[in-house]
């Protein structure tokens, strides 16, 4: 009898071990919203559902009410952040009986290359240096957009800056089929506490860059640079042109890049319905700028500039071009190079 139960307790343990191993060779199946509630209704620690999210990914609905319903639900902040991370980058697509929505077509870069972030390179004295790229902040006031100075004096604006609100983790950005790494853009905040907030019917959207002083100092008030933006991913690059910027220091806390009125919820929409730079409002200096090739220029200032601090940034050429407010939010795609600056300081020395 004993050799009975130890056979038996040995053909078991070998078909545990069988199903273990077959287990481990299916793919991972994307998760979904359900999937999500049902692991928080369970009480699985927060670690492991973000630790789910990102290594299984996921077919998500990130739509506002979606979102909404989800923290309702009691899913976290980490546990959204990991949700919208998964979301930015294509998952494995679940049988056809599921109803989920399916993850965009890839998207092929031009002339066979890599997907890259885009740079500026700072030239001068025969040298060149890359500037660190940074991530604009977004928040929102009601004072409307009249002058620069009035907006760098509105507390609700610094305030707002100074927290990290309404912007979006750089990972999200990032998420572009691992091709490029998250350290290049500066981290600021959540984009949960933007779609969460309280809405309203109208309001100024303003950009600012943290931090009252760059920390790129230049040597030179004629500095010469070279943009490069032709790999962006989901962008085509002859829609972009690079400008150079005067910014408008806040109250010691960020620095006011621009801003522009639209609705409350402008910045939740996924259609490419916002014509952001319509009325865009922002201080930028004459240059001469020279194109090379698609997404690829030289770019310097037509005069010495005076002290003070100044940003390289990538506009649309047609002011009636449209974005997708969440692309804006989530600093991805067109989004990513709308909000993107390079931001230097000509000292008062120079």
């Amino acid at each position: 009898m004993q050799k009975v139960k130890m056979a038996i307790l040995v053909g078991f343990g070998t078909l545990l071990a069988v199903a273990a191993v077959l287990f481990s060779q299916q793919p991972a199946v994307p998760l979904t919203n359900a999937d999500v509630v049902k692991m928080v209704k369970s009480n699985l620690p927060e670690s492991v559902i973000v630790s789910a999210i990102r290594s299984r990914g996921g077919n998500f609905d990130t739509s506002p009410d979606s979102l909404i319903a989800l923290h309702k639900a009691g899913v976290s902040a980490a546990e959204l952040d990991a949700i919208m991370g998964a979301s930015a980058t294509p998952a494995t697509p679940r049988p056809a009986t599921d109803n989920s929505v399916a993850p965009n077509p890839p998207v092929t870069p031009p002339s066979g290359q890599k997907f890259a972030l885009p740079s500026v390179t700072l030239i001068q004295g025969g040298a060149s240096q890359k500037i660190p790229m940074e991530k604009t902040q977004l928040a929102q006031t009601k004072t409307k957009p009249t002058s620069m100075k009035s907006l760098a004096s509105d507390s609700v604006v610094t305030q707002s800056m100074q927290a990290g609100v309404y912007t979006a983790t750089s990972d999200i950005a990032m998420h572009t089929n691992s091709m490029v790494g998250g350290s290049a853009v500066q981290e600021a905040g959540s984009v949960f506490s933007g779609v969460l907030a309280q809405r309203k019917p109208a309001v100024t959207y303003v950009w600012g860059v943290p931090n009252p002083a760059s920390t790129n100092v230049l040597q030179s008030d004629t500095p010469a640079f070279a943009v490069d933006f032709s790999a962006a991913r989901r962008v085509n690059p002859d829609d972009f042109e690079p400008v150079l910027l005067k910014l408008t220091p806040a109250q010691n806390t960020c620095r006011i890049v621009g801003a522009t009125q639209g609705k409350q919820d402008s910045d939740a929409s996924p259609a490419a319905d916002w014509e952001i730079y319509s009325h865009f409002m922002e201080e930028r200096v004459p240059v001469n700028a020279q194109k090379l090739s698609p997404g690829k220029y030289q770019l310097a200032p037509a005069a010495e500039l005076e002290p003070g601090e100044y940003a390289v940034a990538l506009r649309p050429i047609s002011k009636t071009k449209k974005f997708a407010g969440s692309d804006i939010a989530r600093a991805q795609g067109e989004g990513l190079v709308f909000d993107a600056v390079w931001t230097f300081e000509v000292p008062e020395d120079k």
